[in-house]
């Protein structure tokens, strides 16, 4: 991974995500990059102006944040973007090629009773990008066991899991695959990529309802330090995409989740 990307919100905890991203990247020899992001229209005054002094603003903002945190000698970046965070990200990572965001469950979200807030909730969703939600609180260290759970084996592009590989890579983890049959799967599903097989060969099929409850019935055996799951219109939260805000009732990791898409990106 060479170009990590932390879009920072509101949140009085940024700079524990901020943080956890930095030990991160410096970890994986990685760029870090802190995406700011403001809204200045046409007819505020003077555009020019009036966004240079919002986009300084925001800079000075993030540097608070940074003064918090043990850099560990890298050379964070900052990248501003006047508009919308998702058309913003999209630019930044055609721009600079981003490997992997880092962000948490809610980086402005305060209703406590959200997994995923309204930011966070549109990140994942709405981008293609790999992303891992770092929850409150957590602190980086090695990973030595992966859970990856997903309903279809089936993956198009072996280059999906490149970051899931380099993770495993680098801390030489052990990673325990979990199918999960559900009512509507076909025999398709169940043939899984070799690309993933290669990555483990410890599987396990289970039947739930659902793919969320067949991790809760297998995380507490597994003790996962890192959940691994596939974005994708038949997959994991093949619900929970249908909105951007996500309940704790509805779905809850308290360990680093590793979101993959099988979309290109």
């Amino acid at each position: 991974m060479n170009n990590i990307l932390v879009p920072l919100g509101t949140s009085p905890d940024a700079h524990q995500t901020l943080q956890y991203a930095v030990d991160f990247a410096a970890d994986f020899g990685a760029n870090i990059y802190i995406m700011d992001v403001f809204t200045v229209t046409s007819g505020t005054g003077s555009l020019g102006n009036v966004q240079e002094k919002v986009a300084e603003s925001g800079r000075e903002n993030v540097k608070g944040i940074v003064a918090k945190i043990d850099a560990k000698g890298l050379d964070i970046k900052i990248a501003s973007y006047n508009g919308d965070i998702i058309d913003g990200l999209l630019e930044i990572k055609k721009e600079l090629g981003i490997d992997l965001i880092i962000l948490a469950p809610r980086s402005n979200d305060v209703n406590e009773a959200n997994y995923l807030g309204n930011t966070s909730g549109r990140i994942i969703k709405q981008t293609n990008i790999p992303a891992l939600i770092v929850p409150k609180e957590t602190s980086y260290s090695p990973i030595k066991n992966i859970l990856t759970a997903f309903k279809s084996g089936i993956l198009k592009r072996s280059k999906i899991l490149y970051p899931l590989v380099s993770i495993m890579k680098k801390h030489e983890a052990n990673v325990n695959l979990l199918l999960v049959k559900t009512p509507s799967y076909s025999e398709e599903d169940l043939q899984i990529n070799t690309a993933l097989m290669d990555i483990s060969k410890n599987l396990t099929i289970t039947e739930n309802a659902t793919t969320y409850l067949g991790v809760l019935e297998h995380f507490r055996t597994k003790h996962p330090d890192l959940l691994c799951v596939f974005r994708r219109k038949r997959g994991f939260f093949k619900k929970l995409w249908e909105k951007s805000t996500v309940k704790k009732s509805e779905f809850f990791a308290p360990v680093p989740l590793l979101v993959l898409s099988v979309k290109k990106y």
